[in-house]
């Protein structure tokens, strides 16, 4: 896809307070990659025993599911938007959502490597 084409609003975009199916599953998936980084924040913060008894990974690791299960929700919803930004199909939230799943994933990497030294 080139860059215009996803630029390029049809005459047939959605009406800024409809909620399509594309808006509501960009808007989960961006939620749930949300909920990663922060508990990948929370679990970078303090590694050992912010979240739960032991080590610390529990949470690290939830926070790297987390946020690949987002980034895979963003995926998804990108791969079937048709049409381009503005339409209503969820194509800038899915874009988000890989983003924001991507830095939940990086967190949880990192909270995972600090329990790795602490341990």
């Amino acid at each position: 896809m080139s860059v215009a084409f996803l630029l390029a609003a049809p005459a047939t975009a959605a009406d800024v307070t409809t909620m399509s199916a594309g808006r509501l599953g960009a808007t989960t998936a961006a939620l749930v990659a949300l909920a990663g980084v922060v508990v990948g924040g929370l679990a970078f913060a303090r590694s050992t025993g912010r979240i739960g008894k032991g080590p610390g990974r529990g949470g690290a690791v939830m926070a790297v599911v987390t946020g690949l299960f987002g980034m895979a929700l963003g995926a998804l919803v990108v791969a079937t938007a048709e049409g381009g930004l503005g339409t209503g199909n969820g194509l800038g939230g899915g874009v988000v959502a890989l983003v924001v799943g991507l830095a939940g994933v990086a967190v949880g990497g990192l909270g995972l490597a600090r329990t790795r030294r602490t341990v």
